[in-house]
């Protein structure tokens, strides 16, 4: 150690565990440490010892009480020389005069070298740095006392040399102010040397360099950019003007208001922030040792004018534990420990044109107890004020990217359809997969697996798949924009149905067992859409048809080492495809552009039709009446030009 304290650490229970410390002087004849042993105390010299019990680690600080400053003229209680302490201490943990750890420590301390002496408290004058040497020894800041790592302070003796000899202050500090330039002839730094270098160099002393020393000239400034905050308008009045699609929703302290979102990674982030008019429903998995609390519901939201808005919260207790409560480890049934946490929230926002009118929240509450995993809900809905029910029409009727996409059955009497992906869990087999609807712009693949027998009949076995397929699709329609009605065809557009393989076919390979050719195992779902406008400068997206087509696959047993009695597994598969048209056809090229390419300026670094194009009101880099007018002085100086340069012209002269 080289300090007045060292911390060190016991391993294990403490109680009944006597600790003490021993100096230990080494044998000068042997050059051994003394056995130490369990008689000792916590006290030993200059040093003492003290132990911060813990449950499973303790903590044991050892320290030195003597003075460590160097002695000045008729003091005591001091360090004579530099090297002031030089000792070997033993730490013994001990039990019932057994010992059960030992730590050895060698200390060299050295004496401080800070001035404690008087300081005259007159004001010293400074020149100006720039232009003249502060002194000959600029790392010389302490008067009577030696700077550390300045070599050149005469305070500083031989020996105090010695400890940072190898690490001394380069450049300014250390007293070298006149440092060789580049331009110097004598001076070799540079790394890469031209050959013309000996007629060009400078010939001078370092007396007439040109080097001022390293100083900064102006202000400092620590930077302060706290997390999900934005600066503060110091203009008097309301702050904000009204909320944007997608822009974050403010509280009242001027943060994001949050709530738990999935990233990229398919991860829950905890300080999510809300975007406005954005709708979306998360699920998060945690347990009770990493539980978290969110924002409370006190918080009051920035209604997009600048007042503040409180939320209403209803609060209500989960019934049925079995939605939340997605495992459970085996976990002893006496003393576990439960706490009442929050199972889901449901946010619903009312708004109109730019603002927020009213914050809806219902939380359900719940007991979680360890060992439990639970599945965290988290939605946020945003109702238009001008709306009576939930469907809602939003301020852009065009579908938004991450919104599910709207689906209609009207051969059913239930005209609501869905269109769903496989969200698989467990195994990943098909009887216990889930649904998840289709997100509008959002390319997805999911699947599933199928268990199949060795004599599975592949008739069957194709129907199987294609009702696992179909179930997936429960719409005949789907609908255009996001607010389509249901009353009105128009608003929706029928899904083209391709079929897997035609049923009348004989598609028999013999009496094979075990193979089936033609499975339709994966479903395509093809959604072409495109911009049809912009509302409030966000781009209006609408579907312009659906096409559902299927890919067959041969399915051939896999056998282990048997093939008797055993299971195979066919994967089954769902993709789905967005694919953005112009929403209207390109214009069709001219016979002109298409024989004459050097005129295209598409296709052509020069552009001769846009010779003029400064003098078009097309060009906005300047002004038009500029525009004009240096065109038109420019066509004078040619014309002037093609004036004097004819011959008749010289005549006249």
């Amino acid at each position: 150690m080289s300090g007045p304290r060292v911390n060190s650490f016991f391993l294990g229970n403490s109680s009944g565990v006597n600790f003490s410390i021993i100096l230990s002087p080494i044998d000068e004849e042997t050059g051994r440490l003394q056995l130490a042993n369990c008689s000792g105390s916590k006290r030993a010299g200059d040093w003492n010892l003290n132990v911060t019990p813990g449950m499973n680690t303790s903590k044991v600080t050892i320290s030195l009480t003597r003075n460590l400053e160097l002695c000045l003229p008729n003091a005591t209680d001091c360090c004579t020389t530099p090297l002031c302490v030089v000792e070997t201490l033993q730490v013994l943990a001990c039990r019932d005069s057994v010992m059960l750890a030992h730590l050895l420590i060698q200390a060299e301390i050295y004496a401080n070298s800070s001035f404690t002496g008087n300081v005259s408290e007159n004001a010293t004058i400074i020149p100006n740095q720039v232009f003249q040497p502060l002194g000959s020894c600029h790392c010389d800041l302490t008067a009577g006392a030696c700077d550390v790592r300045c070599c050149c302070d005469p305070e500083c003796t031989p020996d105090l040399k010695q400890l940072f000899n190898e690490s001394c202050f380069t450049g300014v500090f250390g007293g070298d102010v006149n440092p060789p330039f580049d331009q110097l002839c004598s001076s070799r730094s540079m790394e890469y040397t031209p050959d013309w270098f000996p007629f060009l160099c400078v010939q001078s002393s370092l007396n007439n360099t040109p080097f001022l020393g390293y100083f900064y000239h102006g202000s400092l400034s620590i930077p302060r950019v706290p997390p999900f905050k934005i600066p503060l308008q110091t203009s008097p009045g309301k702050l904000f003007t009204g909320y944007c699609q997608g822009n974050p929703i403010m509280t009242e302290e001027n943060e994001y208001f949050t709530i738990p979102q999935q990233s990229m990674a398919g991860q829950c982030v905890g300080n999510a922030p809300v975007a406005y008019l954005q709708n979306f429903d998360v699920k998060c998995l945690t347990h009770l040792a990493s539980y978290k609390e969110g924002l409370p519901h006190d918080v009051r939201i920035n209604s997009g004018t600048g007042d503040f808005i409180q939320q209403n919260v209803i609060y209500r207790t989960v019934t049925d534990m079995g939605k939340f409560i997605t495992e459970s480890e085996s976990v002893p049934t006496a003393e576990v420990l439960c706490q009442n946490v929050t199972f889901a929230e449901h946010y619903m926002f009312i708004w109109k044109d730019k603002n927020i009118e009213q914050i809806n929240v219902t939380v359900f509450l719940g007991s979680l107890c360890e060992g439990e995993i639970l599945t965290q809900r988290f939605t946020v809905n945003f109702l238009s004020l001008k709306s009576t029910n939930v469907a809602e029409l939003f301020g852009n009727p065009g579908y938004q990217v991450g919104k599910p996409v709207k689906a209609a059955n009207m051969n059913a009497s239930n005209i609501s359809g869905s269109l769903n992906i496989w969200q698989p869990a467990g195994r990943g087999l098909c009887t216990s997969a889930t649904y998840t609807p289709v997100l509008f712009g959002l390319d997805s693949l999911s699947g599933c697996i199928l268990e199949v027998g060795i004599n599975e009949d592949c008739s069957l076995l194709r129907g199987n798949v294609t009702a696992k397929l179909n179930s997936l699709i429960q719409a005949t329609h789907i609908g255009k924009r996001d607010n389509s009605s249901y009353s009105d065809l128009n608003d929706w557009v029928e899904i083209i149905r391709l079929d897997p393989f035609n049923s009348e076919t004989n598609v028999s390979r013999g009496n094979l067992t075990g193979i089936c050719p033609d499975i339709p195992a994966n479903l395509n779902i093809r959604l072409i859409f495109a911009d049809v406008g912009a509302v409030q400068g966000i781009p209006q997206q609408e579907i312009l048809a659906v096409q559902i087509s299927y890919s067959t696959v041969i399915w051939q047993f896999q056998c282990g080492l048997t093939c008797e009695n055993s299971v195979s597994f066919l994967p089954i598969t769902a993709s789905v495809q967005f694919i953005k048209v112009p929403a209207q056809p390109p214009i069709p090229m001219t016979s002109f552009q298409i024989n004459y390419t050097e005129f295209d300026c598409n296709r052509n670094d020069v552009c001769w039709p846009q010779l003029f194009y400064p003098l078009t009101r097309f060009y906005t880099g300047e002004p038009y009446s500029q525009c004009l007018a240096k065109g038109l002085s420019l066509a004078f100086v040619v014309l002037l030009a093609a004036i004097m340069s004819n011959p008749w012209f010289s005549k006249l002269w």
